[in-house]
């Protein structure tokens, strides 16, 4: 297999989809995906006709984890001088929102692959963990941080201590994902048209100033807030979603 299919790339209008294509693998997620994965994802960032992005997997693997036999020989000076971290932080600094579209097992790296995601959209047969730990390591790839921000300390403390994985259902009562689907990849997709047919510029700062919840005190985020807020202001878009709800019509965003 190339490259270049690991990941499989599409537009579906202003939505890009990028599939994870890995089967005989259980899409592990391999340097070579990675790297594609982020040249597609930046590739995307980069355009203005992109305004959402949806990374999915099959029906029965997210992602499941990295390449264990590869990792299995590393040792720790190579591991040290790994490049994978910095692609994980280039996927983090994606300014277009992005859908993480599950179904089967998100596991290890395709758990921190779909926490990276700004929302997720689960199967009823998607399962989610953190199984570091059963292999005598931990979450290196932003696992415990997100996880925690997410569903909070004693949660996330209990999936990474003890592998423990959950299911759809769990994930969804513990503000994990955001709606579990039977027609996961559809909603996924649907729920990425939405966000796409919105003021473009407000979803990057509303993107940015959700973020900043997460990595700023109280006061500070508030601050960023306003700035951000501001900065809405002083667009034609918002002129044009203004004057669209006045005259009870659907506003014509683009971008400016």
């Amino acid at each position: 297999m190339t490259v270049s299919e690991v990941v499989l790339a599409e537009r579906d209008g202003a939505v890009g989809i990028a599939r994870l294509n890995r089967p005989e693998a259980r899409n592990a997620l391999s340097a070579d995906l990675m790297e594609r994965l982020v040249e597609v994802i930046e590739d995307w960032d980069a355009d203005d006709d992109v305004r959402c992005i949806v990374i999915a997997g099959g029906d029965d693997y997210f992602a499941a984890g990295a390449d264990i036999k590869a990792m299995r020989e590393r040792s720790f000076q190579e591991t040290m001088a790994n490049p994978t971290s910095v692609l994980w932080s280039r996927l983090a600094a994606c300014r277009t929102p992005m859908i993480a579209a599950v179904s089967g097992f998100a596991l290890g790296g395709g758990c921190e692959l779909a926490l990276i995601c700004d929302m997720i959209v689960a199967s009823e047969k998607a399962e989610f963990g953190q199984p570091e730990i059963t292999l005598g390591i931990i979450p290196g790839a932003g696992g415990t941080q997100r996880l925690t921000r997410v569903i909070g300390k004693q949660r996330a403390m209990e999936l990474v201590l003890t592998g423990r994985r959950v299911s759809a259902q769990e994930a969804l009562a513990m503000g994990f994902v955001n709606r579990v689907e039977k027609q996961w990849f559809e909603a996924a997709v649907e729920l990425a048209q939405v966000v796409a047919r919105r003021a473009p510029i407000a979803v990057r700062l509303g993107k940015q100033a959700v973020q900043a919840a997460d990595e700023t005190a109280l006061a500070a985020g508030i601050a960023y807030e306003r700035r951000l807020y501001e900065l809405a202001m002083a667009t034609e878009d918002r002129l044009e979603g203004m004057a669209a709800f006045i005259e009870k019509r659907r506003p014509e965003f683009r971008g400016r």
